[in-house]
């Protein structure tokens, strides 16, 4: 990977599998996915050096391999077990398409995941630490040279449920969590988001992210709230990897930029929901492979005209 001067460095942590899906308009049989995956693909969109550790088997094939370096992303990070199986995921999804069954989960090599963070990468000015075990998230955190300009970590109520000590650690170490708005409530047993986010706050994040799925998506910094609506499309073909997408926008975007404002988040945001509304209009990392530069740029304008108004108080 070509290094440049000047640009800013992104570290994501996450899984790196093979995903098996059906939704109501078709099955994709075994794919590309994992968080790593997404979050990785929506980072290239932005001017960033950017480094995926994870693990996969012997079985995982070059190509998927290329698919990384092709996007600019460092693999170095990637350890291929030989012999080993690559984390296989399959999932069935209601016709609503907000709900859906887990049919088959192996973790095969990710059993076993002890991420080695690449050198070149100690140094990174942001760490994306996608959902995995707590336990593996503070081991990337303790690997870094010095302390990241920002740290974001992704988790759900599974690790909350049985690994909630680790958990707390991790979210007093980091910068920004990345939650759905079912998460915020269970971790702080408050229903209203306003309070769960300020409780959250309070254990160690200065920002929280509240995903709300079609429903967009809300930001917190103390007494400052943002709220970005996800763009209404007009067919969503398969929601696997949407939020994975929006936290490699979000980080992406961050990264670039070099700027951890609040106002450079909600721009952040932006740019994490944008990406996102993409990749669910086809199956796994279809549409992410094939984006061009003009639409992206395109639908950013669909959600300013979306959010932007002018109003006179008198």
């Amino acid at each position: 990977m070509q290094q440049i001067s000047g640009m800013g460095k992104l570290l994501i942590v996450g899984s790196v599998a093979f995903d098996d899906i059906e939704t109501p308009f078709g099955k994709s049989d075994k794919i590309l996915g994992g968080a790593g995956t997404f979050i990785g693909l929506a980072a290239s969109q932005f001017k960033v050096q950017s480094s995926v550790v994870s693990v996969v088997g012997e079985d995982f094939p070059q190509s998927y391999l290329d698919i990384f370096t092709d996007h600019n992303i460092d693999i170095s990070g990637i350890d291929v077990v030989k012999g080993g199986k690559t984390f296989y995921w399959k999932g069935k999804y209601h016709n609503d398409l907000n709900s859906r069954d887990t049919l088959i989960t192996e973790l095969n090599t990710m059993a076993d995941f002890n991420p080695v963070v690449p050198d070149n990468f100690k140094d990174a000015d942001v760490v994306m630490l996608g959902n995995l075990h707590p336990s593996i998230q503070l081991g990337v955190i303790d690997q870094m040279e010095k302390r990241p300009k920002l740290i974001i970590a992704d988790t759900m109520n599974f690790w909350m449920n049985n690994t909630w000590d680790e958990l707390m650690e991790v979210v007093k170490r980091i910068d920004v969590i990345t939650i759905n708005d079912e998460e915020a409530r269970q971790m702080t047993n408050e229903y209203s988001l306003v309070k769960a986010a300020a409780k959250i706050q309070e254990i160690g994040p200065k920002y929280v992210v509240i995903k709300k799925g079609e429903h967009g998506a809300l930001l917190f910094h103390e007494e400052h709230i943002f709220f970005a609506p996800a763009l209404p499309l007009e067919e969503v073909f398969d929601p696997t990897g949407a939020g994975d997408t929006f936290a490699g926008g979000f980080a992406g975007h961050l990264a670039e930029t070099k700027n951890i404002s609040f106002e450079s988040m909600k721009n952040a945001i932006i740019h994490g929901s944008n990406l996102a509304s993409f990749c669910v209009e086809r199956f796994g990392t279809e549409r992410m492979l094939n984006l061009k530069r003009h639409e992206i740029d395109s639908r950013l304008l669909q959600f300013k005209e979306l959010t932007q108004f002018n109003i006179e108080l008198t």
